[in-house]
């Protein structure tokens, strides 16, 4: 059994290289939404503290009087800025928007780009941060930041899914209520995609 002051760390590797290893053709995308088929590079960084017994996710909850996705849940990230792979800009959202020190993340790897409705081809990169790490959020783009547990993330059964008419077609989205805050959209696809990689059964057989 590991200790609580034990590193989730290399159990979070060796579950996400086990679950990287193999293709899977069905994972969720909203490519045919998309206006001309446009993907513009983005990334995100889905952020796992550092507890073996109960590790959590940092999640952000944008301005609601942003012009964009106002008051949506979403991971810390933004685009590609050129010359830039995901993960430094992943690294770089994630200290622009919440002040996360970019030398504080132990890098996992990238995961399986989601194509967006809205045309951004956004790479989800996976990464272990210390636990308690003091956060500040910038007003222009984080309203409020808060974790969830990565037990609950990464279980199907807690979402909930349901079925919207939008640009000509109907579109399947997932969500998940959790302390007031609605998870859904593109965050919940991309949760949803990674459980798909990495199962909490998995996670914890690899600890």
């Amino acid at each position: 059994m590991p200790r609580p002051d034990d590193s989730i760390h290399d159990s979070v590797k060796r579950a996400f290289a086990d679950g990287h290893a193999r293709a899977i053709p069905d994972l969720l995308s909203d490519a045919q939404f998309a206006a001309d088929g446009r993907a513009t590079p983005a990334a995100v960084l889905i952020a796992i503290t550092d507890s073996v017994r109960d590790p959590q996710v940092i999640l952000t909850q944008r301005p609601r009087a942003m012009r964009d996705h106002p008051g949506q849940v979403a991971f810390p990230g933004g685009k590609i800025d050129p010359g830039e792979d995901a993960v430094t800009a992943a690294l770089r959202e994630a200290e622009e928007e919440l002040a996360l020190p970019r030398q504080a993340v132990r890098v996992i790897g990238a995961s399986d780009p989601y194509h967006t409705g809205t045309g951004f081809l956004v790479t989800p990169v996976v990464g272990v941060v210390p636990q308690g790490l003091t956060l500040t959020p910038n007003p222009l783009e984080v309203e409020a930041w808060f974790e969830a547990p990565l037990a609950m993330l990464l279980d199907p059964a807690n979402w909930t899914a349901n079925e919207v008419y939008w640009r000509g077609a109907t579109r399947r989205y997932l969500e998940l209520e959790w302390q007031g805050f609605r998870i859904w959209g593109v965050t919940a696809a991309i949760i949803a995609n990674l459980s798909r990689r990495i199962s909490w059964e998995r996670l914890n057989n690899a600890a």
